[in-house]
């Protein structure tokens, strides 16, 4: 085998093992909510989390007042378990957090202030819509890309 093969076969596996550990080692862990940014991002302590599989609409988007204040009542003091899948977005740790075993990403879109981002929860959150929730619009991101 040639080095220039060789080196490039040994560069793909190890990029394929760093991309395979980041999403298979999933961590969970149980804190305190300490900040809400807005309904689809939390922080505990310093660490933002990115609610995986939703998308609710920034604060200063029409409704996002309204998602912001309906996660902040929900979650900020509160103790939650948060299981990330090893991925980030911008600042923040992409995870699937529960209040008391219920899910959370569920809730904001059962109650119409967010939507299911079919592209990252693969559907998940689809019967938990409704039609406030229809209403809100589909962020390019979370079409599937073809």
């Amino acid at each position: 085998m040639n080095k220039l093969l060789f080196r490039r076969c040994c560069l793909t596996l190890l990029l394929g093992s760093l991309v395979l550990s980041s999403t298979l080692f999933a961590e969970t862990v149980s804190k305190t909510v300490t900040h809400v940014r807005d309904g689809d991002t939390i922080v505990f302590g310093n660490q933002p989390i990115r609610l995986n599989g939703i998308a609710a609409p920034e604060r200063n988007e029409p409704g996002g007042k309204e998602a912001s204040a309906f996660m902040r009542h929900l979650v900020l003091g509160k103790f939650l378990t948060c299981t990330d899948n090893g991925q980030w977005t911008h600042d923040r740790l992409v995870a699937v957090c529960h209040l008391d075993g219920e899910d959370i990403g569920r809730l904001i879109v059962a109650a119409g202030l967010a939507r299911d981002c079919p592209r990252f929860s693969g559907g998940r959150y689809t019967n938990a819509e409704t039609t406030a929730s229809r209403k809100l619009p589909l962020p390019h991101y979370c079409k599937s890309k073809k």
